[in-house]
């Protein structure tokens, strides 16, 4: 039996799929894809895809749970049974439970939840094919579902993996650098237009200096999955079916229209002091006429 070669990230200059060591796997975002959510989106990041729908604002049930003085963010976060190479239990774990936590605290930094007090907002994310960072993938997804949902944000989030694998600095970890002796993940998530982390979580162990590297990769590499969120949420919202030159002529026909109908009314309220205007002794004399024929 051979042994299986470790890759030499510093040697090579490229990783095991190809990609620079900064460089993130091919993403793509549609929003807008369940009739029956409020909100939705579905996304595909390398081999991750991931389905996000949002219901509500609503009534929190039951209603222990209600908070009078903002909405509560309910996450639930699941993994399909055949997302995986061997079959994941269709009950949810705590790895589950603990992303959904996290996410949901994610999301809460910025829904401005104080505007819908006593009510809960859903959010369902569900997971049907999976190879590392889905968690991200889920939380980036679910950001643009709110957004579908016309849910008030102070911003989007934007996240992506960061860390460490055969000895370099790394974004957007797959499943083998995840499996890497030295491997160090870091789900990492921010708001893009502000620069606050919301979600930070740490697998591994890195020193200071490698950190203070990591953050601005970290950072540029959200920046990216920030412009593919406006870019699939423009082109959602974007007057595809109506050109320019449509929104003049329906303008215009509206002003013309506006014009005629006050033209109209100032006729009427003419015809309306005109028949006022005559005098009584005149309207019997038309009566008597009318009488002796």
């Amino acid at each position: 039996m051979t042994e299986e070669k470790i890759p030499d990230y510093k040697k090579d200059k490229k990783r095991v799929d190809g990609r620079k060591m900064d460089e993130l796997r091919p993403i793509s975002i549609k929003v807008g894809v369940l009739p029956n959510a409020d909100g939705s989106a579905y996304l595909e990041w390398g081999q991750n895809k991931v389905y996000a729908a949002v219901y509500g604002p609503r009534e929190a049930l039951p209603k222990h749970t209600q908070n009078p003085y903002k909405a509560v963010v309910k996450v639930t976060y699941r993994m399909a049974t055949f997302s995986v190479p061997e079959r994941k239990q269709p009950r949810p774990n705590r790895r589950d439970m603990e992303i959904s936590k996290v996410l949901g605290e994610a999301l809460t930094k910025v829904i401005f939840t104080e505007q819908f007090p006593n009510t809960e907002i859903g959010v369902y994310v569900e997971v049907v094919d999976s190879n590392a960072g889905s968690r991200v993938a889920c939380l980036t997804a679910a950001s643009c579902a709110l957004a579908n949902a016309g849910i008030p944000m102070k911003d989007l989030v934007a996240a992506t993996g960061i860390g460490k694998a055969f000895g370099e600095l790394i974004v957007d970890l797959n499943k083998d650098e995840e499996d890497a002796p030295d491997a160090v993940d870091i789900p990492f998530g921010i708001m893009p237009n502000s620069g606050e982390i919301v979600l930070l979580q740490m697998d591994g162990l890195l020193t200071k200096e490698e950190w203070a590297k990591l953050v601005p990769l970290g950072m540029k590499a959200c920046a990216d999955v920030y412009a593919v969120q406006k870019k699939a949420l423009q082109e959602k919202f974007s007057l595809s079916e109506v050109s320019e030159k449509n929104v003049e002529a329906v303008v215009e026909a509206k002003v013309k229209q506006e014009k005629a109908d006050t033209k109209t009314e100032k006729k009427d309220q003419a015809d309306k002091k005109s028949a006022g205007s005559v005098k009584p002794g005149v309207l019997q004399q038309v009566k008597a006429k009318k009488v002796r024929k």
